[in-house]
């Protein structure tokens, strides 16, 4: 049963309560000397951080979960500058992998982190039942946030989407992301749909994959969600227009480069921004364009030496020969991006090929 059934229907909507947001982050410039032009992005009161990584889940050459490469990445990640970790999202792989091995990865993440970054629970489901019950499961391992995906396949009306949304947050107490990828799960969330599932009081979020600024734009200037950009080539047009920070994949990779665009942006600082953000653009294309970007992570992590495997479950699989030599060609291109050295950066084509079957298969339930 929902917490409160009044948010469990379509139709319902509560009150609006304050929340930790409500007064967040955007500050007048004239108070702050530092900075000119820009607005700042504060993240005293925001739950989830600024610089979030869609942590890939490493896995052994046989397709396992490989638990010390998961525990040394989650760590190279937040010292290189993030502050939440997204586990058991779309980059995680979330749709091969079992529910008891999406529950540890909190638990591990928790372990991990500390109080050094947020751990948020990032795979959902769509099947509003088995959402909640990852929900569940997830809070009581210490998940400090769910990122709930938009139903993707079965494509739901706009009032089934808000009424998975409303009832998946009615049954824990965590803040909750909503993810709006449409290009993955076949329909957008609507900008109506987002105003009235922003009534909720522990829906605070909207992971933006859907790319429409202007829509953005709208909708923050309608409601207090706070936005995180889902696309990795618009981050600083994304925080330009007054997102809070980003969601990344490239940022398994290269995690620094975010942290100084996202501070020089807050900060008011559009040089510097704009140094990190041109600095990243070839590493964004390599890892973004050629192959899913799990698969090209873990293709580039594993040629730095960062990952034992580069192994994907299957049905995804390694690049082909052409794919990786369009990733190593983009490659080439990157210079000076702060934390990352590509001097040693030694790809093995053979290690990733093909994919893996694991010992056990992921079910709905």
């Amino acid at each position: 049963m929902p917490r409160n059934p009044s948010v469990g229907t379509a139709s319902g909507i509560r009150k609006r309560t304050l929340r930790p947001c409500d007064h967040l982050w955007r500050e007048d410039s004239r108070n702050n000397p530092r900075t000119d032009n820009l607005f700042i992005v504060s993240t005293t009161v925001n739950p989830f951080g600024q610089v979030l990584v869609a942590l890939v889940t490493p896995f052994t050459a046989d397709g396992e979960v490989n638990w010390a490469d998961v525990e040394k990445h989650i760590d190279d990640v937040i010292t290189a500058g993030a502050d939440g970790i997204v586990v058991t999202g779309t980059t995680g792989e979330t749709s091969t992998l079992t529910d008891p091995e999406k529950i540890r990865l909190v638990e591990v993440g928790k372990a991990v982190a500390g109080s050094r970054a947020k751990i948020i629970t990032g795979g959902g489901s769509n099947e509003t039942a088995h959402a909640i019950e990852l929900a569940k499961k997830s809070e009581a391992a210490g998940a400090d946030g769910n990122m709930i995906v938009t139903p993707y396949y079965n494509k739901p009306t706009q009032a089934g989407v808000l009424t998975h949304f409303r009832m998946i947050a009615d049954a824990t107490d965590l803040p909750v992301i909503l993810y709006d990828i449409p290009g993955r799960t076949g329909i957008p969330i609507k900008y109506e749909t987002i105003l009235r599932a922003s009534k909720h009081p522990n829906i605070l979020a909207v992971k933006d994959a859907k790319g429409d600024l202007s829509e953005v734009s709208r909708v923050l200037n309608q409601t207090d969600l706070l936005y995180f950009c889902g696309d990795d080539a618009n981050v600083l047009p994304s925080l330009a227009i007054g997102v809070t920070g980003l969601i990344g994949v490239t940022a398994n990779i290269a995690a620094t480069p975010y942290r100084h665009m996202v501070d020089a942006v807050n900060s008011g600082d559009l040089k510097t921004a704009t140094a990190a953000h041109r600095a990243l653009e070839p590493l964004v294309r390599a890892t973004m364009t050629h192959v899913p970007g799990t698969v090209a992570v873990k293709y580039i992590l594993h040629g730095l030496g960062r990952i034992g495997s580069p192994r994907v479950r299957l049905p995804l699989v390694g690049p082909e020969e052409w794919e990786a030599a369009q990733i190593e060609d983009e490659i080439d291109l990157v210079k000076d991006i702060a934390g990352v050295s590509f001097a040693n950066f030694r790809p093995d084509r053979n290690a990733a090929a093909g994919g893996a079957l694991p010992k056990v298969a992921g079910t709905t339930r």
